[in-house]
This record gives C-alpha cells, structure tokens and sequence, in this order.
C-alpha cells in the first residue's frame, strides 16, 4: 500500500514553509474552489504564510473541518472563530462564503449534517488542510471512527479532552465534539497534514506505517491518492528508518 508524500524538515517552522509552498500553488490552480481547513495550534502558522503571499483567494468556499460541543458560539477559541480570524479574513474570503458547524450543544448534530450535505451538494473538497491528533484523530473521527462514517457528534477519547482544556486554558474542557465524517476527509481530491514534536510521534509512525485500521483513523490516508504529510524531525522519530522513502 503506498504511504503519503511524506515532508521531513529541521523545526516546524521550515515544515510549514513548504507545506504554505505546496498549498498557495494549489489554491490558486483553476477549477479549486472548495476548502476545507483544521483548527488548533498546528495549521496557524500555514494560514498565516498563505496570507503573507497575498494570493488571489476571494473565489474560494472555505469549509470548517469541526467543532467543539458545548463552548459558547462566540467564544473566540472556537474553530468557527479561529479559522474566521485566522484565514478567511487574512485570506480575503468573502464571508458568505464561509461555512461552520455550530458549537451549541441543541444544535451541533442538525448543524454538522447540513454541513457535509452542503459540502456534497458543492460537489466535494478539493484541498483539505488537516492537522494529526495525538492519537490519530481527524477532525474528532476519534479511533474507532471507520472510512465510511458519515457527519456526527461522539464522546471524545480522554487524551483529547485533556488537549482541549489545555487548548481552552481550562477556561472549557469539551468532551464531545461535532465532524464531518471520515467519507468526506478521505473524498476530498488533495489533503495536506502537519504533524510536530514527539508527542505526535506514535501518530506519526501509524499513519505511514501502521496498519490501516479504525484504531489509527489517520492511517486511512495510506490509501488516498493525494495526501502531502509535513512533519518536523521530532514527529519523525518514531518512525523505522528501513521503511522510509526520503529525499537524499
């Protein structure tokens, strides 16, 4: 089975450089209209870098890869805010060509799935930015999350959770969470995924070389035609050296 494109840099910093390379001549291909991004930590500094280069993106869809439930809809950490502050307006996306799910505990589940049916009718992603959780997550397709699931709000495994209170600085620790299912991630045509520091590690080395199982969502990505996995020295080193195919 052939693993990603795999990116191996010194710091994290050279890693998002050239996925920002990779992905701002993307973006602006013809026919690319339909993105999907992450929220959290790892992808900020790639948005940032996108907006840097001042592309020409006001035609984009920009899409929402998740949400958490039960954090207040204007609370500013939120993945609807985050991605609003730190790409669409950055990006010079037009507004009403943002799409989010909502964190409101009543309407999180209606939200999601009128989210992906949005996301059919659009007729699919073409560039889906994701970042790798620490226990092979995608968006919160915690493991178990099979590659047919579809839309839906689960209970979130406790290393996530613990991860979302440090995301909140304990001001929330969500413990469910809203997603586009794992059908959609793997249908999208291109993916970029960023994985940094030996906390990432384990994630890392299953996503290329595990099995493909449910108990590493992210190892479904094995069998995606296009995925572009960037990562830093220190995400790498979990990884067998024998099996790695890697530039010089």
């Amino acid at each position: 089975m052939p693993i990603p494109s795999l990116s191996v840099h010194p710091s994290p910093e050279l890693a998002t450089q050239a996925a920002a390379d990779l992905l701002g001549g993307w973006l602006i291909q013809p026919g690319v209209r339909n993105v999907m991004l992450a929220a959290g930590n790892t992808p900020l500094g790639l948005y940032r870098e996108i907006a840097d280069r001042k592309l020409p993106l006001a035609h984009l869809n920009l899409f929402a890869l998740d949400e958490y439930v039960g954090v207040p809809v204007e609370e500013p950490r939120n993945c609807a805010n985050l991605i609003r502050r730190t790409a669409v307006e950055p990006w010079g996306v037009p507004g009403n060509q943002y799409f989010t799910v909502s964190s409101s505990e009543s309407q999180a589940l209606q939200s999601v799935l009128e989210h992906e049916r949005r996301i059919e009718a659009a007729g699919g992603i073409d560039i889906l930015v994701l970042g790798l959780g620490q226990n092979g997550h995608l968006g919160f397709n915690e493991p178990g999350s099979e590659k047919d699931s579809g839309a839906r709000v689960l209970d979130l495994d406790p290393i996530s959770i613990e991860a979302n209170r440090q995301w909140f600085g304990g001001d929330y620790a969500p413990s469910r969470g809203a997603t586009v299912g794992m059908r959609t991630i793997l249908a999208a045509r291109r993916i970029v995924i960023l994985a940094y520091g030996d906390h990432k590690a384990v994630a890392a080395r299953d996503l290329v070389q595990g099995p493909i199982s449910s108990k590493c969502p992210a190892s479904f990505l094995q069998s995606h035609p296009e995925t572009s996995f960037f990562i830093d020295r220190q995400a790498l080193a979990k990884m067998d050296p024998a099996l790695l195919r890697l530039p010089g």
